[in-house]
């Protein structure tokens, strides 16, 4: 991406300078953290990881950080029981900048990080968040966090915590 900005020259008019580039964060939120949020707010810990996330989406919606989602997060929140739950991540889930489709490359992916140990919905999220070339998969589930620094050097998506 390509700005220009403009700074006071010596006689304190302003100037424009040369055009410079910026890295855009890609970010991808697994369905744990779309729904942090909406979960109880008494601990702590989810206090903390709800705030994070309101302010990730915030960014996102501001377009300082691409969303980078796929059609597994809309299966999945689409199996979210609670009613009310699944309609507000839906919502969420829209706001997607970018949405990877789940074709053969992905599918085999998947299957290669569950062979390592990561559970079916996490490995395609993985998978996802890889194929979209996001820079980091943000979960709050903790499985899911263990098995990614177990794996680390089998990744091309670096697997992070909301508050890290």
């Amino acid at each position: 991406m390509l700005h220009a900005f403009a700074l006071p020259s010596e006689n304190g008019e302003l100037t424009r300078t040369a055009r410079t580039s910026i890295m855009v964060l890609r970010i991808y939120l697994d369905v744990c953290c779309l729904n942090r949020p909406f979960d109880d707010q008494t601990q702590d810990r989810i206090h903390l990881e709800s705030e994070a996330v309101i302010l990730i989406l915030k960014k996102l919606e501001a377009g300082i950080w691409e969303w980078v989602g796929s059609e597994v997060l809309d299966l999945e929140v689409r199996q979210t029981p609670d009613r009310e739950r699944r309609e507000r991540v839906l919502l969420l889930v829209r706001s997607v900048h970018r949405c990877v489709a789940v074709g053969h490359s992905v599918l085999r992916r998947a299957q290669q990080l569950e062979k390592v140990g990561f559970g079916a919905f996490d490995a395609l999220h993985v998978a996802c968040a890889e194929d979209g070339e996001a820079d980091v998969l943000l979960t709050t589930d903790d499985q899911l966090l263990v098995c990614a620094r177990h794996n680390a050097g089998k990744l091309r998506v670096a697997v992070e915590n909301p508050l890290t």
